[in-house]
């Protein structure tokens, strides 16, 4: 991802309201990040924390409320916005027949990957680099999140919003993580994420988001 400036790009949730089967699971949600900032969503199971993600994707709509890109709502410019976003989701999003290699190749045919950081870089950075001629789907758990995280480090998408990204990572594959994290916000990039593992990250601060009926 290229250098972008503090403050230069922001993602605002305003005034956002959820009903999911006839249950609403969070009304008149705000707030707000720029460039460089990255906020974690917590809440109890249920509270609604992957439907605020989907909102926020775009892949839902609100019952109320809007989700606004650097002052336009996302609907109004779906595709400018898709192309500055990258999304995981408890699924991986990796083809299981291709090989770590092939996935990242086909990643990259899609035309947001960066030019300067090879699929070699990439999984080498998240040690899956003697793994690249492995059918994806003989890879554990781990490591199928560390090839999503090599598919992070290799967007130009300066937002990434991430759906329990540590779910099934060791220690080792949580700290990678976390650099990644803090190496992301220092390019200016912006990251909102759910999970239920405590994150340290060493240069950047975490704004807390809590939704739900028990967030008083």
């Amino acid at each position: 991802m290229d250098l972008v400036e503090p403050g230069t790009l922001s993602l605002k949730a305003d005034h956002l309201t959820c009903v999911r089967n006839e249950i609403e699971l969070f009304r008149d949600l705000s707030f707000e990040l720029t460039s460089g900032q990255v906020v974690q969503i917590e809440g109890s199971n249920g509270c609604g924390k992957t439907s605020l993600l989907r909102i926020l994707c775009g892949l839902a709509l609100p019952a109320a409320g809007h989700v606004i890109w650097c002052g336009t709502t996302i609907q109004k410019d779906r595709i400018s916005y898709n192309t500055r976003l990258s999304y995981i989701g408890h699924q991986n999003g990796i083809k299981g027949d291709l090989t770590c290699e092939e996935n990242l190749a086909f990643y990259q045919s899609l035309g947001n990957a960066r030019e300067d950081i090879s699929i070699d870089s990439a999984l080498d950075q998240v040690g899956l680099l003697e793994k690249d001629e492995s059918p994806a789907r003989k890879l554990s758990a781990g490591q199928g999140r560390r090839l999503a995280l090599a598919r992070l480090i290799m967007t130009r998408a300066p937002l990434w919003i991430l759906d329990e990204p540590f779910t099934a990572l060791d220690p080792d594959g949580r700290e990678l993580f976390e650099r990644c994290f803090d190496r992301h916000c220092s390019k200016g990039g912006m990251i909102i994420f759910t999970t239920h593992h405590p994150v340290a990250l060493e240069h950047s601060q975490i704004q807390f988001m809590r939704i739900g009926h028990d967030k008083h």
